[in-house]
């Protein structure tokens, strides 16, 4: 009657065992936004027209428009399209976190950063990129904080690319964003382009 009772026992306790620390090995991110991501980058090159969902406002030099998704616990996503005589640009943006406790920001700008950086994906199926950026840790007096994503390698296709996430505080609220844009020239002045 003993070996009966042992034995499963014995199994029961190992199987938990085994799952405590297959749980313990996988930590879940919560809200992960490596998917959307991906989808949004492999949208980039045609100005994430296909994301483009209905129009916000129209103004002399852009249009806002509301994108087809949310990222993965966004409150709200949307694409700018800047046009010109001589091109379209677009940027995709997505406020990610609005809050009053900058030590909550700055955890979400933290889980941000590690599950972007060195995030894979395509443009079209043919070559790999991967976005890499260098941490940051966002300061509270300065009242922002960034980190610009290049993709790796760096060919005609990707070189203007850029993924970056900012916490910024409007409003006495911090907000914490990811925009995936195209920079047209190098940066000389501080001014995003």
């Amino acid at each position: 009657m003993k070996n009966r009772v042992k034995t499963p026992v014995l199994f029961t306790i190992l199987l938990f065992s085994i799952l405590s620390a297959s749980a313990q090995l996988k930590l879940p991110v919560a809200n992960p936004v490596g998917p959307d991501i991906k989808r949004v980058l492999a949208d980039y090159r045609g100005h994430f027209s296909g994301l483009l969902g209905e129009m916000i406002v129209q103004n002399p030099q852009s249009t806002d428009y509301k994108c087809r998704f949310n990222l993965n616990g966004a409150e709200s996503t949307s694409i700018t399209v800047y046009t010109s005589s001589e091109k379209t640009i677009a940027s995709w943006q997505s406020l990610v976190l609005t809050t009053d406790d900058f030590e909550k920001a700055k955890q979400k700008f933290h889980s941000l950063f590690n599950q972007l950086n060195n995030l894979a994906f395509q443009f079209d199926g043919a070559a790999t990129y991967h976005l890499k950026g260098e941490y940051n840790s966002p300061v509270e007096e300065m009242k922002f904080g960034s980190v610009i994503f290049t993709p790796t390698p760096t060919d005609e296709a990707s070189k203007k690319l850029r993924v970056e996430i900012s916490l910024q505080y409007e409003l006495l609220e911090w907000k914490v964003s990811v925009l995936v844009y195209e920079k047209e020239r190098e940066d000389t002045d501080g001014v995003r382009y």
